[in-house]
Parts: C-alpha cells; structure tokens; sequence
C-alpha cells in the first residue's frame, strides 16, 4: 500500500483560540499532502496540468475534525492509498499531533484522473500505465527534511 506524509506547523489563522482547525484547512493540509506525494514520486500536478493536460481532480470528501491543533503546533498528515481503481485514488486520510500523538482529524478522499478538454472541461481517463506501477510499487515514503527515506519493510528504493 503507497502511503506518504509529512509534517506541518500550523499556521496562524488555521484554528480558532480553541484549537478548532477550519475545515477547508483540514481538507487543504491532505491536498497539499497528497500533492507532496507526486511531486516527489516524478508526477508534480502542476507539469501534468502543464505539459499532458491531466490532473487529478476531487470527486468525493469526508472528514471528521476530533482534536484540537492551535498555532505552531506540529501536525503530522497522512494519506494511504487504499484502493486504485481503473479512473480513481481511494484515499484514507489522518492527522496526528507530532508530539502527543493524539488524533487530529481523519477522513477519505477519492480523486479522479482527468483530462483537461479543449473547451476548460475535464473528462475522467483511465490512469496510465506507468502511473499505476509507480503507486503500486511504491510502497511507503517518508519524507524527512529535504531528502527521501524509505521504509525498509516495504523495500522502498530511495529516489
């Protein structure tokens, strides 16, 4: 199972003086993740966006806020591939206090693979090939400061 994540420290504005992250907050920090995760496995979004004319594209959230994250607090965000299917990412999704560990929110994303038409609209497509392998081989990343680690459990090669 690909599963990739990285830590965060939350921003000013991002929770209320009680820890109440906002959700469209909640919903970018796994965007941003899962962003991360192409980036650094050779499909950046915006190139595929660029130089293909596909993207990866939201169809379904949920997402559950469980614990407070204030300002400056470390946030560790998760997302595990739970299912490709022949057009879709199923996505399950955690955030966790890095320091307590304690569960922050949790949820699904499922992204559909799409190309961008002539006229601005999007059309599902079948994710390639070389794309599939890639998320299926991967296995588990963990990204730590500017450099790749691989778990060796999941005989992960550095990239």
């Amino acid at each position: 199972m690909t599963m990739y994540w990285r830590e965060i420290s939350v921003p000013w504005g991002e929770s209320d003086p009680f820890g109440l992250v906002y959700y469209p907050r909640i919903v970018a920090w796994f965007n941003d993740t899962e962003h991360e995760l192409f980036r650094t496995i050779g499909y950046p979004i915006d190139q595929m966006i660029r130089e293909d004319r596909t993207t990866f594209v939201m169809g379904e959230i949920h997402f559950r806020f469980i614990g407070p994250a204030a300002y400056g607090d470390r946030v560790m965000t998760k997302v595990s591939l739970e299912k490709m299917g022949e057009r879709t990412l199923h996505w399950n999704c955690i955030a966790t206090n890095a320091s307590s560990g304690d569960l922050i929110c949790e949820g699904r994303a499922v992204r559909i693979y799409a190309r961008i038409q002539e006229d601005g609209n999007l059309k599902s497509h079948p994710i390639p090939e070389f794309m599939r392998k890639t998320l299926e081989e991967l296995g588990t990343v963990k990204q730590l400061g500017g450099g790749l680690m691989t778990d060796p459990e999941h005989n992960v090669t550095k990239r």
